[in-house]
């Protein structure tokens, strides 16, 4: 009976857990917008600078659409470069060695949607993992995990603003959010990871939602 009653609390143990992960998950979306909006959302170019180690500094421009169409473009002494980019068939990236853009046949694109934006529909588990701290804001830590791919999600108790986001070779800190129209979003990024060459802030000055961007913008 002792060990039956054991199983049950433990049962119900997780499925408060799981309960809890998704009201926060839910909390995130309702106050950064609704999901209405997050899904009517269909373009976004971002505008800002990035820095790079401790004195490179570049203007950025980033424009993505639906579903997973992507590219970034840096300035460097005045001239607008692209170093990355999907069209929708091809994923191209700068080949710094050869100072010239390249072709990547093993591009994968990234969804245009967060994760958490219909999680479960899109397969994963959720996971509450209790509060912890970033920095000294207190945060409901939350895992999402598909398949061998788990990514944890560190949400303000208060504002339930993403704060953080743990990748499996990089770690996402979010900061200055702002209102762009009926949604929130991050100007502040700091991307850091193992290596660390790969490292940078960027810094937002600009978020335009919903363009219409030209028809090639996108290719290679």
């Amino acid at each position: 009976m002792k060990k039956l009653l054991l199983v049950f609390v433990l049962i119900s143990s997780q499925l408060s857990f799981a309960q809890t992960a998704k009201e926060i998950i839910d909390k995130n979306i309702e106050l950064s917008g609704g999901l209405t909006n997050w899904k009517l959302l269909n373009s976004v170019l971002l505008q800002g600078k990035v820095i790079l180690g401790i004195k490179d500094e570049y203007p950025i421009k980033i424009y993505q659409q639906r579903p997973n169409l992507t590219k970034t473009v840096i300035s460097i002494s005045g001239k607008e470069t692209a170093i990355e980019g999907y069209d929708g068939n091809k994923g191209y990236a700068m080949n710094y060695a050869a100072n010239k853009l390249q072709e990547y046949p093993e591009y994968v694109p990234e969804s245009f949607d967060n994760d958490f934006i219909d999680w479960e529909n899109k397969g994963f588990d959720a996971k509450y993992l209790g509060k912890e701290k970033v920095g000294e804001i207190y945060c409901h830590k939350v895992e999402l995990t598909k398949n061998v791919n788990k990514n944890i999600y560190y949400f303000d108790v208060k504002s339930y603003m993403l704060l953080k986001e743990i990748k499996k070779d990089e770690t996402l800190i979010y900061s200055d959010y702002k209102k762009v129209g009926n949604l929130v979003m991050s100007f502040r990024i700091e991307s850091s990871s193992t290596k660390k060459d790969g490292d940078y802030t960027m810094i937002l000055n600009r978020v335009e939602i919903n363009k219409v961007f030209p028809a090639n913008i996108f290719k290679f």
